[in-house]
């Protein structure tokens, strides 16, 4: 059994909302009221949909530090903290331990591709350095490197990696994860349109995209499947299938921040090299929010 578990159900990879290039501090905080009074299980700060790279150190780490202070103990906040230098990495994840970070949120290092060997030793340098329990997250579209299954049967034994986000898309080395790792990690879906799939392999929740903007109707799919409707839970996942593709039909968070700014929630600003929503996606993806009754 995983002593080190974080959280059951769905929680958000929230963006970060941005006014004139800098962090905007007061939509942010909107939007983690919005997250908490929804429900979510946990936020994930300063990841990919939160447009990390751009961020500098500094503002990586006030980002956080805020969101600790504004969510109040209500959720646990993860923070990311990957990178393709792993001294930095480690650096990045004190750092956040220090501001309250229940957890640190690791990507595969970008750039580099280094061996199943280097994705080993990588990791375990992060998690020995690492004053909080480590999340690995595979997203090898991203990042050109793919976490393995058996990588991550010799990652389950080191006592201060505790889960993984897999967004890797391909169901079949997700169930040679399953039955490597056992119960010696969670296990959360990093993609939406895999969540109730997932799950069933027994996994414990999602780390989402779809949740910026739908958090209750996120937390209720998985509830529902939780709760033994899978049935129920199914439908919903189905139901929302193009509205999921509409938010990853161009770079995450481009939609996501687009869908958020027609709710109100922050402006559509991202920071260069990502730029605004291109038609005819973008009428496409108020066309879908409209039936939903987001906007």
């Amino acid at each position: 059994m995983n002593q080190k578990h974080l959280f059951t159900g769905a929680a958000t990879a929230i963006v970060t909302p941005m006014k004139e290039s800098k962090v905007d501090y007061d939509s942010f905080g909107r939007m983690i009221d919005f997250q908490i009074e929804s429900g979510i299980k946990a936020l994930i700060v300063c990841a990919t949909t939160g447009e990390a790279p751009t961020l500098s150190d500094d503002e990586h780490c006030e980002t956080v530090a805020y969101a600790v202070r504004r969510a109040n103990g209500a959720v646990p906040i993860i923070a990311g903290t990957g990178s393709n230098d792993t001294a930095h990495a480690v650096m990045m994840s004190k750092r956040a331990a220090d501001d309250g970070a229940t957890a640190v949120l690791c990507v595969t290092p970008y750039y580099n591709k280094p061996t199943q060997t280097g994705l080993i030793r990588s990791f375990s340098a992060i998690a020995d350095g690492s004053p909080v329990p480590v999340v690995l997250y595979n997203v090898p579209s991203r990042t050109s490197v793919n976490i393995e299954p058996e990588t991550y049967g010799v990652l389950a034994d080191h006592p201060n990696i505790c889960a993984i986000k897999e967004a890797n898309g391909n169901l079949s080395k997700i169930m040679d994860t399953f039955r490597i790792v056992g119960d010696r990690l969670d296990i959360y879906s990093g993609n939406d349109d895999q969540i109730i799939p997932i799950l069933a392999l027994g996994g414990k929740g999602v780390i989402s995209v779809l949740s910026n903007v739908m958090p209750k109707e996120t937390v209720e799919m998985c509830d529902r499947f939780f709760r033994g409707d899978l049935k129920g839970s199914m439908q919903m996942q189905l139901d929302y299938l193009p509205l999921i593709h509409l938010l990853f039909s161009q770079t995450n968070p481009i939609p996501a921040k687009a869908a958020l700014a027609a709710m109100g929630l922050c402006e559509d600003c991202l920071r260069l090299p990502l730029t605004p929503m291109e038609e005819p996606m973008r009428s496409k993806l108020y066309e879908e929010m409209r039936k939903l009754n987001l906007i």
